[in-house]
């Protein structure tokens, strides 16, 4: 597409978070289990089943590792059980892949990596909901339950992406996680009606001892480890929410009319660009009336490696780059979206071949007096907003921020030969 339309020049601002970066992880474990009173619960010679997700929980390999050193101290027996719902084809060699990606391998680890989709009826909820666990997990002696607590992409309440959700959906495996999600609608895409009676029930029958969660900061920092006891796993979480929803980051501006995403994957969140982030935790396409941002258009330029082809979260962009669609996994796609019950996620959006192509179509759509106004930002992933490019159109509001430092000049966007962007 042509256009007289000039393309907006950039520069980029650094926001300035507060960092809660914790100094030594293995010890921050080892202190967290010790106040937990783990060496009561666990006995020696007792099989551990910790239960290790997809997400790219920062750290993990690191984490992982050091609850496996302090189970072994005390003469148990620790294995490693994926649990991460549809992801990875939900093939179980698929998903012991993905933990091999983050560095959660046996011989990392020290101890047996078991994988397997097979699960065990737990029972059915009065609601007739069926409850799934994972088969390896229910013949440990004990179950660790390992996870990020945040907000969710689409889960809304007092209950988001965490411990319980992990125990709900990511040991309940594919089989399990589609049961939930259909149901999802039913409670408004709320776990707070549907939550407890399913915790309590595992709680009751499989041997969940304790969950450690991980709560990061605005730079991905683990900033936050907590051994939870099982039993306080439907009190507690909403705290640790709370706080990760304290220091979450957000983008500098709240309303724009493009936001450039280098790359989206599942490492980076359930729907490869966090929704939280971007403002579209409630429809696809645009900011509910009470969520910010305000981005009208969305531009995707990329997977990352570790998605494995898996393109969920496509859908919430309007763009995206040819080499999108070459990386993305049809199939793995596909069993994503539909287990989640989210088939527009997956939804292809106008695709352009060069980076250049595509911002002169979406220069194109205003007026040519308008064009240097437009107020463009553009970031590495939903992870990566401590710095942050962004058109000349916001640039006087930037100089006048305090909690802002601008870096730069606007200058001209470089692309190379193929017509592709050149990063800043």
């Amino acid at each position: 597409m042509t256009t007289d339309n000039p393309l907006p020049s950039f520069f980029r601002v650094r926001q300035r978070f507060e960092s809660h970066r914790l100094k030594d992880i293995p010890a921050a474990v080892k202190e967290t289990l010790a106040g937990a009173a783990i060496a009561q619960e666990i006995q020696p010679g007792q099989r551990v089943a910790i239960s290790v997700g997809s997400r790219g929980i920062n750290n993990l390999s690191e984490i992982v590792g050091a609850i496996v050193r302090e189970i072994k101290a005390i003469g148990a027996q620790p294995l490693i059980v994926p649990a991460m719902g549809s992801h990875g084809g939900a093939t179980a060699e698929g998903q012991a892949k993905v933990l091999a990606t983050y560095g959660v391998t046996e011989s990392a680890m020290g101890c047996p990596v078991v994988s397997s989709m097979e699960t065990v009826l737990v029972g059915t909820t009065a609601a007739g909901v069926d409850v799934h666990f994972d088969k390896v997990a229910s013949e440990a002696d004990h179950v660790v339950v390992v996870n990020r607590v945040k907000p969710h992409t689409r889960l809304a309440g007092q209950f988001e992406s965490g411990l319980i959700k992990m125990l709900m959906i990511g040991l309940g495996k594919h089989r399990g996680a589609s049961l939930y999600h259909q149901v999802f609608p039913d409670f408004d895409y709320s776990l707070n009606g549907l939550a407890p009676s399913i915790v309590e029930m595992i709680l009751g029958r499989m041997p969940v001892t304790l969950g450690v969660a991980i709560v990061e900061d605005a730079f991905e920092n683990t900033s936050h480890i907590e051994a939870v006891a099982a039993r306080d796993f439907l009190s507690r979480e909403p705290e640790l929410l709370q706080l990760a929803k304290s220091r979450m980051p957000r983008l500098p501006f709240d309303h724009a009319h493009l936001l450039i995403v280098d790359r989206i994957g599942k490492e980076i969140s359930g729907t490869g660009m966090d929704t939280n982030v971007v403002g579209r935790k409630s429809n696809d396409k645009c900011a509910a009336e009470d969520e910010f941002p305000k981005i009208r258009q969305i531009y995707v330029r990329s997977l990352t490696e570790k998605t494995a082809g898996n393109a969920c979260g496509i859908g919430v962009a309007e763009w995206c780059h040819r080499r999108v669609v070459d990386a993305m996994n049809a199939e793995i796609t596909r069993i994503n979206c539909v287990t989640s019950a989210h088939p527009s996620a997956g939804a292809i959006p106008l695709v352009y071949d060069s980076d250049r192509e595509l911002l002169e179509a979406v220069i194109s759509q205003v007026s040519r007096d308008r064009a240097m106004d437009v107020r463009w930002m553009w970031i590495r992933d939903t992870l990566s907003v401590d710095e942050v490019a962004c058109s000349q159109g916001f640039y006087e509001e930037a100089g006048n921020r305090e909690d802002l430092q601008v870096l730069e000049e606007p200058a001209e966007l470089k692309f190379d030969q193929a017509g592709d962007l050149v990063p800043f």
